[in-house]
């Protein structure tokens, strides 16, 4: 399996906040299904498209046929009955091309459930050798598990940390406006909420367990 130099942007159905994307020639473009409509309005042309395609309107379904036609390699259809959710078919897809980064775009947003499946495929991600990233235009949501993660001083905004399990031990908190050493934060009790960037380098480390990192600006 080769491995790419580029990273795998999916483009999910949910609510997106963002008006462009960056996509270099080295990239994969993922549209997944109703994520189609949001590619037409940003002007990009994914490479692959997949899904049932039960939410996408006339105009797109004949786009979607015409490929299926002249380029079939393009479109994956996916029966409505699966154990994988799309996103999840996608990721899938992506990594046995050989992808290990990923941009998620209109993962956030509708329904609370494709919120919540979407943050357990960060976590997929991570568990398969790869890196995931949930982003919109207010943030981004990531995970991190027994690691470091580390910021530019040029970020800005929030940090909230959230336990993905029921105790994640050890962790620590430099460089922000309130700081951790070696604590542990439980599912129960929301203590990592809106942390401060402060203008200098920072870093979170995890000694054990899962943490859902959400970005805001």
């Amino acid at each position: 399996m080769e491995t790419k130099r580029g990273k795998c942007i999916i483009i999910a159905a949910g609510d997106l906040t963002v008006s462009g994307i960056d996509v270099a020639e080295e990239d994969l473009v993922i549209a997944v299904d109703g994520g189609l409509e949001y590619c037409r309005v940003l002007g990009l042309e994914p490479d692959l498209v997949l899904g049932d395609f039960d939410s996408v309107g006339e105009e797109l379904l004949a786009q979607v046929e015409l490929w299926e036609r002249e380029s079939p390699q393009r479109v994956m259809r996916l029966k409505p009955e699966k154990d994988d959710t799309d996103t999840l078919a996608a990721i899938r897809m992506a990594l046995d091309r050989g992808f290990t980064s990923f941009l998620l775009y209109g993962a956030t947003g509708g329904r609370l459930e494709h919120t919540i499946a979407n943050i357990q495929c960060l976590l997929f991600l991570k568990h398969h050798g790869a890196v995931g990233y949930m982003m919109d235009g207010t943030g981004m949501c990531f995970v991190m598990e027994d690691e470091e993660v580390r910021f530019r001083a040029s970020m800005r905004g929030y940090l909230s940390l959230f336990s993905l399990g029921g105790k994640t031990r050890g962790v620590n908190i430099r460089g922000m406006k309130y700081e951790l050493r070696d604590t542990e934060i439980t599912n129960d009790f929301p203590i990592g909420i809106s942390n401060e960037f402060i203008g200098q380098e920072a870093a979170v480390s995890v000694a054990q367990g899962q943490l859902l990192g959400i970005v805001s600006y």
